[in-house]
């Protein structure tokens, strides 16, 4: 049998060096806080920001929404199944899954859309007015 190097995280490890093995291990995984992440992709267009979140296997039920001065907060909790007869096996438990973040520019949070459709979040939100550029003439 060959021996198996294990690789502990070391308090002089750069923030780049995080941000890097945050990119390759499973969005599933549960990072230092305790807290499991996922993938997000956000875009604009048209006025409009659009984001996508990755939440298989969570109901609609089970994920909270919030804008707060335009930060954006996606938490999915799902509570572990409590079954009847006797368990042969237990993967499948506890999750919570959260992230936050700033979005690019202010949208008006009474004008957000949102759809979950195969595992995946969908958010529409409209751009305030203010925030979207205007051209100004010179007179």
């Amino acid at each position: 049998m060959l021996p198996v190097a294990v690789r502990r995280r070391q308090a002089t490890e750069l923030p780049i060096e995080r941000a890097i093995e945050r990119l390759i291990r499973p969005w599933w995984e549960e990072d230092e806080e305790g807290f499991a992440s996922y993938p997000v992709d956000v875009r604009e267009e048209n006025g409009k920001l659009f984001v996508d979140a990755e939440l298989p296997g969570f109901k609609r039920e089970e994920i909270d929404i919030q804008i707060d001065q335009n930060m954006l907060r996606i938490i999915a909790e799902r509570k572990a199944q409590e079954g009847k007869g006797k368990q042969h096996l237990r993967e499948r438990r506890y999750t919570r899954v959260e992230r936050s973040f700033t979005l690019p520019c202010p949208v008006d949070s009474a004008k957000v859309q949102a759809k979950l459709e195969d595992g995946v979040l969908h958010l529409e939100m409209q751009q305030t007015e203010e925030s979207r550029p205007r051209r100004i003439e010179i007179k």
